[in-house]
């Protein structure tokens, strides 16, 4: 990244510590702990028994028994599953395990307090930037990784924003003391901001960011068809760099075509960010002529041009399942069924939970809304896991409960859908997670106020 990024990026992180300092000393016990405390990788087998087991691809499994070693699923059945010589066996009896839930869109690890621009490194200057990536910039101690694992999200795309190519997602597993031990795939997308067809005529920026709005002084903005124009082009000089480079030609590195070489192969897709129809025709069409594996992020009209995903195989992240309505023609659950509406018309999607940081951990609830609004729970729950991961690329990974899959999981008191269940323990590879956060930290100290300042009985 550049290097007023980098400065931004050691001034958050001084401002991070003494905030965290200043914690430890006004909350008792919370020098020692923080809100969590990363834990070693696992050491010994470890044995669920009696579970509920919701694989998510090979169906539920009652009383269930999953074994995991060295951070991988080595076992899973029912009762009869054998045990390791010197496992761990835990007895889950009565409660339900699902795979960690895996959210496609977040900036979890990259902002921390909106207020605060240190706190925040999403975006870079300029309109190109496809060799950002999102990992490096990770803060390991973000409070908001402790409070998007207690809602049972285990695993999240890190994405960088701004410009019109923004740079590379990453898939973080969240635990870890850096961004390295975190990391599961550094490059795992390439983010394109489709321009907006209308916004020269509301006289603003795109709504998939394209650079159609002028600034004070600045040059005057730029037609639809010429930001379609440059991004053509930057995939164009990409693919010659590409060539040149493998047919042996002596030339000079350029860290930003090199970084696009993968999306060009289709080793990863292309997250096309479009909300508009018109936005997500042209970029379908711009798609094919590039020969690039591509995914919708955003898809508020998705709807419209349901058919057309559906027949070229195009999936979706929907980030705004949870949005009141924009628009006088719409209806009030107009976002709220847009999921089930794309699932009758066989078109795949995954749910977001909104790029903010602050918004991943309510992922399992945007899924939650759309069941209510017509989408069968299995499929809620498979936008959420196993096809957020194979869009991703990391469906090898997790996403579902198989053998040889991470031990990334769930044990709860029911459906992670549902607000009213509770994510009891968490492992993710393996790990037994500590399940503290900043909102139970504060949760405990408040109620040992109340506790501390209650009026004392009087005995007569």
């Amino acid at each position: 990244m550049r290097t007023m990024t980098t400065i931004a990026r050691s001034a958050r992180r001084a401002l991070l510590a003494s905030a965290a300092a200043t914690a430890g000393l006004l909350v008792p016990g919370a020098a020692g702990a923080q809100e969590r405390m990363t834990v070693p990788p696992q050491a010994l087998p470890v044995v669920l028994r009696g579970a509920t087991i919701h694989t998510v691809t090979n169906g539920t499994i009652t009383n269930g028994t999953i074994v995991f070693e060295r951070g991988k699923i080595t076992a899973i059945g029912g009762a009869d599953v054998a045990v390791p010589r010197a496992a761990r066996v835990v007895d889950v009896s009565g409660k339900h395990i699902y795979p960690g839930l895996v959210d496609a869109y977040s900036t979890v690890g990259i902002t921390e307090i909106g207020a605060v621009d240190v706190s925040n490194d999403i975006r870079e200057i300029g309109d190109f930037n496809p060799n950002v990536r999102a990992e490096v910039a990770v803060n390991a101690e973000s409070r908001h990784i402790g409070t998007t694992r207690s809602a049972g999200v285990l695993v999240a795309f890190s994405t960088p924003d701004g410009g019109v190519i923004s740079g590379l997602s990453s898939a973080l597993s969240l635990e870890g003391w850096t961004w390295e031990e975190m990391s599961m795939k550094g490059a795992a997308a390439l983010n394109v901001n489709w321009p907006d067809p209308n916004a020269q005529a509301r006289g603003g920026r795109g709504g998939g960011g394209g650079p159609g709005g002028r600034g004070a002084g600045g040059p005057p903005p730029k037609s639809y068809a010429e930001q379609v124009q440059q991004i053509k082009d930057w995939f164009g000089e990409a693919r010659a760099y590409r060539d040149a480079v493998k047919s042996g030609q002596d030339v000079r590195t350029d860290s930003r075509y090199a970084a696009m070489i993968p999306a060009l192969d289709g080793a990863i897709p292309v997250v096309v960010a479009a909300e508009g129809a018109a936005q997500i025709n042209d970029a379908i069409t711009w798609a094919k002529a590039e020969g690039v594996k591509m995914v919708i992020r955003g898809g508020r009209d998705a709807l419209f041009v349901a058919d057309r995903l559906k027949a070229e195989g195009v999936p979706v992240i929907l980030t705004s399942t949870m949005s009141a309505p924009d628009r006088e023609y719409e209806g009030y659950d107009g976002a709220y069924a847009t999921p089930g509406k794309l699932h009758a018309a066989g078109v795949k999607f995954a749910i977001a939970g909104g790029s903010g940081g602050l918004y991943s951990y309510r992922l399992p609830w945007e899924a939650g809304v759309a069941v209510a609004f017509g989408l069968p729970e299995e499929e809620a729950l498979k936008a959420v896991t196993i096809n957020a991961a194979q869009f991703m690329g990391i469906a090898d990974k997790v996403g579902s409960l198989e053998v040889g899959k991470e031990a990334t999981l769930l044990i709860t008191t029911g459906t992670p859908l549902d607000m009213t269940s509770d994510i009891l323990q968490s492992y993710i590879q393996g790990r037994e997670i500590n399940m503290m956060d900043i909102h139970k930290l504060f949760f405990q100290k408040y109620m040992e106020k109340i506790k501390q300042q209650a009026p004392k009985a009087v005995v007569p």
